[in-house]
Parts: C-alpha cells; structure tokens; sequence
C-alpha cells in the first residue's frame, strides 16, 4: 500500500529520472534518500523492485535498501537522547561509510 502510495504522489517519471540510472548523481541520490526516509524494510524490498523495474541500477539499489536500513537521519534525535551525541553521529556515519563500501562491492560482484 506504502508503494502504491508513493508512487500515486511521485510521478514514474520523475523515480525513474532520479534513481532509476546507474550513474554517479543517481548512486549519491540513493545513499542520501536512504538516509533521511523512514521506511520499513517490508516496504523497502518492494520499493526496490519497482525501481528496478524503472531501470535503477545494483549500485543505486544496494545504496539506497543499505542506507535506508543502516542509517537513521530522521531518528538521529532519540538515538542522541538514548546514547549521546558523539555515538549517535559516530555510528550513523559509520554506517553511511559501510553502506557506501556495500553498495561499490555489489556493484563489483554483480556487474
């Protein structure tokens, strides 16, 4: 339902333009989306298949259901007030690190 949602308010057009290549400016759009949205993963893989249908590279979708899980911008506040700052932010760019290093290795593996 999610899925359908998103994709009734965001024209196909404009996925497919956005993360539906295999480039650079696609693949740094990924990782940045995957890191703010706050999806669940049973949305996530869904999602994902619908942007590889869209034409959406392994780089891109690798970035963007690797950072979407692993990286938690938008609940970046309560993980602050649970552990502190400077784990909070360590551990999220830690994990924007891992998830990039990911999403190059499915590339090589896949490609």
């Amino acid at each position: 339902a999610a899925v359908s949602l998103l994709l009734a308010t965001v024209p196909a057009s404009t996925l497919a333009e956005i993360l539906g290549g295999s480039g650079p400016l696609s693949f740094v759009v990924a990782l940045l989306v995957g890191s703010v949205a706050l999806i669940p993963a049973f949305v996530a893989y869904p999602l994902a298949a619908v942007l590889r249908d869209l034409g959406a590279g392994v780089g891109v979708l690798a970035a963007f259901v690797t950072t979407l899980m692993m990286v938690g911008v938008t609940t970046l506040p309560i993980e602050i007030s649970f552990f502190g700052r400077r784990v909070a932010l360590l551990r999220n760019a830690l994990a924007f690190g891992g998830a990039v290093v990911v999403a190059l290795v499915m590339v090589l593996v896949l490609v």
